[in-house]
């Protein structure tokens, strides 16, 4: 199991899944949400997430003309775990607070976009953009 909280502790929440893979995506929407190179995320099944509290604290705003929600505490602004689609869901590899230990970065995608600064320093797989 693996848990996570905010910045605040405002959040927190629990996710229930086996998974030991972080994806860094390096595309232009994900360097303005992190203000870094990339986002670090794991990915997981939807059912798998448990809102321990503050779920009444999240906000999320939708870029216009986009496949992306951006989900955040309304307090501290730390990002928490969001839709990655219809039945996944991402969670920040940051705000990880226990169970965690084992994950390592398995994928870099939209590698074709990432700053000319963002240095990949990992054998992650790279993908110049969405995995299919």
């Amino acid at each position: 199991m693996i848990t996570g909280a905010c910045n605040c502790g405002g959040v927190a929440f629990e996710i229930r899944a086996e998974t030991d893979s972080i994806y860094c995506c390096h595309c232009s929407i994900c360097q303005k949400w992190s203000g870094a190179g990339d986002v670090a995320v794991i990915v997981f099944p939807k059912t798998a997430l448990k809102w321990l509290r503050g779920e009444h604290l999240i906000s999320h705003w939708k870029k216009p003309d986009a496949d992306w929600e951006s989900w955040f505490c309304s307090t501290c602004g730390s990002p928490v775990p969001g839709k990655n689609g219809e039945d996944s869901m991402f969670a920040p590899a940051g705000i990880i607070t226990s169970g965690g230990e084992n994950l390592k970065v398995a994928h870099h995608i939209f590698v074709g976009s990432k700053a000319s600064w963002d240095v990949i320093g990992d054998d992650g797989q790279q993908h110049h953009g969405r995995i299919t």
